[in-house]
Parts: structure tokens; sequence; C-alpha cells
């Protein structure tokens, strides 16, 4: 004889009446779930589907819709006049038993091995308190955007279904070149313009476009690692560019030779500071000796707020080396995972295939929502509005953080982008003040992190544009506390 009836211990609390997933598939879940880990044993027979739906108030409908589905998938034995039996499973007795798994790193290339341990600040949830780069989401506006997309979401919304269109979404294309011109100077037509899932898509992209393994590739030092990452994947041999306050070392340019040189001109990463117009014409002269392609990454153009804003490298380039990134990160929001990538010719189908390809294209209907958006001067509306609410906190934060800090820690930012640099005047470990000022709630990254190859300066990344005014101070005065413990 089998099991007696049993009750089935299911989480009402646990249905999304409105969600994605049908209930029933929901419900099928949790039984599945139960058998698998040998909660319901082989044998073991179950309610009638009458009594389960009275019991989790759902229709009976679905309650047979979920037996069904465990049928169907060979968990369960129905009959007609009697309950529904759990069948026994190779892989369960008394509890789920497995093998430990391996470990993943183990069995990784070299260069999986190098791009795993590369030390990359992303972050952490629920801890927002002064992130560098990190854009205020609070004050999007969702419900012009959420308009915007569901325009896009119905099959007779126009093209924005399939794979036809991995080079990019052609009105997008077309807003993206207006804009360029309008507000940067860069000289661009919308078959010059690829768009990619965010900038860091984009330099994946690049890279297994652009180099070869071994190819020698220069990037900034400090700089970037989410570039470094991306060329390091894609087998390059990369070299630093070094950058020393608001001086780029452009001599080892002709020695090394790069394929590729990847740097931050109009707001360094992460030091703040803007290249030189000398500095920038003799890069690019460099480039066109050598034949070196130069990525510029121009991912905080937007918010200067220290001078006029400086012209783009690539409007400069009379040689057409330069190919332009940008994103909509801190414009508008990282999540959106939306960038381009601005070539210097016509951007021809083999080479929009390899968008596809590599998995960096962006969907078509994020495209033509934000086509509109900045169509419609909802873009330039919102930039607007944020460029006055981050002066004023970028204003609040820099005041509060030289009186509290100014003995120990000095500014290096020139008062561009989301964040402000910062760096100690005496000797303490950035990384193990982080990690105390994280447990505090406050969320600054190591400049140490940016350091690859050299001895690294020691300093904090200090955000203020995901923090409301009235949690600066609150948040400062939490960080200078942690910093005062590790003085010694």
């Amino acid at each position: 004889m089998g099991e007696p009836i049993r009750d089935i211990a299911i989480d009402p609390t646990g249905f999304d009446q409105g969600g994605a997933v049908p209930v029933f598939k929901q419900l099928y879940r949790q039984i599945r779930d139960q058998i698998t880990a040998g909660v319901l044993r082989s044998g073991t027979r179950l309610p009638s589907t009458r009594a389960l739906a009275a019991d989790l108030r759902l229709s009976r409908t679905t309650t047979i819709a979920a037996f069904e589905q465990l049928e169907t998938e060979g968990y369960i034995e129905t009959r007609k006049g009697a309950r529904a039996k759990v069948l026994p499973l190779p892989f369960v007795g008394g509890g789920l038993v497995t093998e430990p798994l391996p470990r993943l790193q183990d069995n990784l290339s070299r260069r999986g091995q190098a791009l795993v341990s590369l030390r990359h600040e992303t972050g952490f949830p629920g801890s927002y308190f002064l992130q560098p780069g990190l854009p205020d989401a609070a004050s999007f506006p969702f419900t012009i955007w959420r308009r915007l997309l569901s325009k896009h979401m119905r099959p007779t919304a126009g093209e924005t279904f399939g794979y036809h269109s991995y080079g990019g979404h052609q009105g997008l294309r077309e807003v993206i070149a207006q804009y360029m011109q309008s507000s940067r100077g860069v000289k661009c037509q919308p078959d010059q313009i690829m768009i990619t899932g965010g900038a860091q898509s984009a330099f994946t992209l690049l890279a297994h476009l652009l180099v070869d393994a071994g190819d020698p590739v220069m990037v900034e030092e400090p700089g970037y690692t989410g570039a470094h990452g991306a060329f390091g994947a894609a087998g390059a041999r990369i070299t630093p560019l070094d950058v020393d306050g608001r001086n780029w070392n452009l001599k080892t340019i002709a020695t090394v030779r790069p394929k590729v040189i990847y740097l931050t001109p109009s707001c360094q990463f992460p030091l703040g500071s803007t290249m030189r117009i000398e500095q920038r014409l003799r890069l690019l002269q460099l480039a066109a000796e050598i034949g070196a392609w130069v990525i510029e990454d121009d991912f905080d153009s937007e918010f200067r707020f220290s001078g006029n804003r400086v012209p783009t490298l690539q409007s400069q380039d009379t040689d057409h080396r330069t190919i332009y990134v940008g994103s909509f990160a801190k414009t508008m929001l990282p999540d959106l995972r939306l960038g381009f990538i601005i070539f210097p010719g016509e951007v021809v189908r083999p080479v929009r295939k390899a968008n596809f390809l590599m998995g960096t294209a962006a969907p078509l209907v994020t495209q033509a929502a934000l086509a509109d958006f900045i169509r419609n001067g909802d873009f330039a509306r919102h930039t607007r509005r944020m460029k006055r609410l981050y002066a004023a906190r970028r204003m609040l934060l820099t005041g509060h953080a030289q009186a509290l800090l100014g003995d120990v820690m000095e500014q290096l930012d020139e008062g561009n982008g989301l964040q402000t640099t910062w760096r100690f005047r005496i000797p303490v470990d950035d990384v193990v003040v982080v990690e105390s000022a994280l447990q505090a709630g406050v969320n600054v990254t190591p400049l140490s992190a940016h350091y690859i190859h050299g001895a690294p300066e020691q300093g904090l990344m200090i955000g203020y544009a995901a923090s409301e005014e009235k949690q600066i101070p609150r948040a400062l005065h939490k960080l200078n506390q942690v910093i005062r413990q590790h003085l010694g």
C-alpha cells in the first residue's frame, strides 16, 4: 500500500496573481520542489484537486492544471476515482542527495582566471549612501518612460521585435547623431553608430573586433577596470598609460606601439581630471603615426560643474582613428543597459552582425522608447533638471567633506562626474577603510582598486548623486568616524 493521503505545505502568500508566470505553474513548482527534495516521498497520495483548491482559495481549474503538468513530467500519477500519487524518482530517497559541485574557478581558462580575479567595484544593493557614479533613480520620469515602453510593446508598434536590427534601431541612431553633433560637436552620421547593451558591452565588442591575442593595448593607469577586463578577456597584452593629475604620460606610446589606446580624456576615471589640448593633439598625432585605434570613453560628459565642456577627441581627429563610446547609464539609469559606439566610418552589415553574435546588442523595444524619449524633448528636460540637482548636491558634499576630512585628505577631481575623488595625506589602507565604511552603511570606493600595475595611491571615491541632500552630511560624519578609527 502507498502512503496515506497527506496535506501539502503550500505557501499561498507566494502566489503572484498578476505576474508573468501563471498561478497554476507557481503551484506546480512548489509541489515539484517538495517531490525532488524528498519531502513528498514515493507513493504519497495527494489531496484532491477540489480540496486543494478550497484550501488555497484557488479555482479548481488552476489545481487541475498544476496536477496535469506534474503528471506530464512524470512526478505524479493520476487515476479516475483515486487520489494522485507521487511516483518513485531515481535520485530521491529520504531527501535529495547531491554530489558536491566542482569549483568552476578551478576549471577556467587562463583568460577566465585573470578576468574573475580582477577587482571591480560595483557597489552593493541596499547601501547607496555616497556610492560613486550612481545617478538618482528616484528623480527619473518613470511615468513617461513606462508610457513609451508600452507604446512599443504592442505587435502593431512597428519593427521592434526580431533579430533584424542588431546594429541598432534606426530612429535611435538618427536622434543620437543629431544630439551628439549639437551637444558634443561630434562629427557623425547615423550609419556610423552602433547601439550596444551599455558601455561595457561596447568595450567587449571592440576588444574582440580590434584585438588579436597578444596584441598590445594601452589602458589608463589608474583607470576603469571594466575596460581592462574587456581587453584582457580578448587576450590583449595590456600596458599602462600612466596618468598623474592632469598629465598623461604619452612618451611610452611610440615604444609600445599599441593596437588600441583606451582613455577617458574629458573626465579621467577615477581622478576626475581633464586632458589638456596639447596632450590631446599629441595623442592623436601619435595614434596616426603608429596606426593605433583610440577609444574615447566619454562616460560622464553631461555632468561638468567646473568650467565649460571641452570638445571630444573625436571632433579633433582629422585622421579618423578615434572610436567614441557613450552610454545612458549616468544620464538616465544603469539598468537600461543602453550604450553606443560611433565608428570613424560606416558600420557595414558584417560588423553589425558581430553585435548579435557577441550578445552585446540591446533590446529594440528599449531602443525605440529611448528614441521617442530624446525626440520628444524628455531627455533634455531630465538632463537639465539633474544637472541643477547634482550641482547642489556636489557643492554640499565637497563643502562638508573639506570641513571634516580636509586635514587628512585632499580633493583630486576638477568638478566633473557623479563622484568626487580624494587622496589620503597620510598612510592608511583605503580598502580597510572602505570595508569598515560599508558596515556603517556608507558605500564608497577605494582609489587603489583602479591601479593594476604600479604602486597605488590610497584614497576614496565618494559619490553624491544618488543620496538625498539631508543624507549627505550624516553619511559623511559616519565616514569621518570610520577614517579616524583607522588613523592609529
